[in-house]
């Protein structure tokens, strides 16, 4: 069942904590055979897509008699990395990301926006890969919006991380984190997910980022933003970025209430920052009243010659409903648009002053992203 609570949560970035070397694995559990390839010399696991195998590397059915999180982990570690980020201001924090893209020379890696900005105006970004070694990183660029960002490092052909299908997921589907929690580099825990579609805000007051989330119980702690969730197969599905927590500050803990931006969203805005260094978002058109206190979205003004002023929406008119998920508020509706792509079409159900329901259809139009 869809659900549009909106939740306000934290994310998981850590301050202050040294990294520390170390592999922990928690709550095992039963997931489907995964074709995948042994290198002959370091054996390390590589997933493979139709079960054949290059030379130098043999066949192997991971969980023949029942995978379990540990051949994960020792297929998808390699691409994951520790993010350690210096202020010229004074302090650092540690991070996590996943090698998203790599050539001969360089390799992208994905992680949160709030992970890295510290470091945008001044200071330094340190990724420490899973064999130990710990490289110079740059921005490549960024989405606040989204809470996303890609850096790299001069370091070509490491292991990218297989990518999933976000979409595909169900409540219940078996789901394994990977970061950098507390500082302790290599830590996988494994869940469900326990939601989809969650409209999630973090960051403060006019510089928020709106998530259409995937809620998991793996344990998901400060340290873990930027690090991937993966299913049952090793593929990413997500991007780890904040958790519920029952109290402030850092050393608040995980509740099993832990939140992931969706991979095919995440995979649309890294592509572009790769491509140019800036992003995009769908653009609809529409100011909401913040103040209303009914359900759903009240219209406060729509903007000239935009998408939803083209469609006939009326100002003053509640939306009910986008693309079939009930609006409960202002939130739910953004994160409702900002889930689709730039040119997307949309369907709105929205109710006028007068009383009489409406349906619009249109395409969203695009605008860029704020870094």
């Amino acid at each position: 069942m869809r659900n549009s609570t909106t939740f306000k949560v934290v994310t998981s970035f850590v301050l202050g904590v040294t990294a520390a070397s170390g592999f922990a694995i928690a709550n095992p559990s039963s997931v489907p055979v995964v074709k995948a390839c042994v290198d002959n010399r370091t054996k390390a696991l590589f997933i493979s897509n139709n079960g054949n195998c290059p030379k130098g590397r043999s066949a192997v059915d991971i969980g023949a008699t029942g995978a379990n999180v540990k051949s994960i982990a020792q297929l998808v570690s390699p691409s994951v990395v520790s993010i350690k980020v210096t202020s010229a201001m004074g302090g650092s924090g540690t991070g996590s990301g996943s090698v998203y893209k790599s050539n001969a020379t360089t390799s992208f890696i994905i992680t949160n926006n709030h992970v890295i900005d510290a470091a945008v105006s001044s200071g330094k970004i340190e990724v420490e890969l899973n064999n130990g070694d710990v490289l110079p990183a740059t921005i490549v660029g960024r989405n606040s919006e989204y809470d996303l960002a890609v850096i790299s490092v001069k370091k070509g052909n490491l292991p990218e991380i297989p990518l999933g299908n976000s979409s595909s997921l169900f409540i219940g589907d078996a789901v394994i984190a990977f970061g950098s929690p507390l500082g302790l580099s290599g830590t996988v825990t494994s869940g469900i997910v326990s939601a989809l579609n969650r409209p999630v805000t973090t960051g403060s007051l006019n510089a928020e980022s709106f998530m259409d989330a995937i809620q998991t119980d793996a344990a998901i702690n400060p340290g873990n933003s930027g690090g991937p969730l993966v299913d049952a197969a090793g593929r990413i599905v997500g991007v780890n970025s904040a958790i519920a927590t029952l109290g402030t500050g850092a050393a608040s803990g995980n509740i099993g209430l832990g939140f992931s931006i969706p991979i095919n969203q995440a995979k649309r805005i890294a592509d572009e920052l790769i491509a140019t260094g800036k992003s995009t978002k769908p653009l609809v058109g529409i100011a909401f009243d913040n103040n209303f206190n009914g359900t759903g979205a009240r219209v406060a003004a729509l903007t000239a010659g935009k998408a939803a002023e083209r469609a006939g929406m009326v100002v003053g008119s509640v939306v009910k409903r986008i693309n079939g998920f009930k609006i409960n508020d202002s939130i739910s509706a953004i994160v409702r648009i900002r889930s689709n792509a730039p040119g997307d079409q949309v369907v709105i159900v929205a109710e006028l002053p007068s009383g009489e329901s409406r349906t619009y259809t249109f395409n969203l139009d695009s605008a860029p992203a704020l870094p």
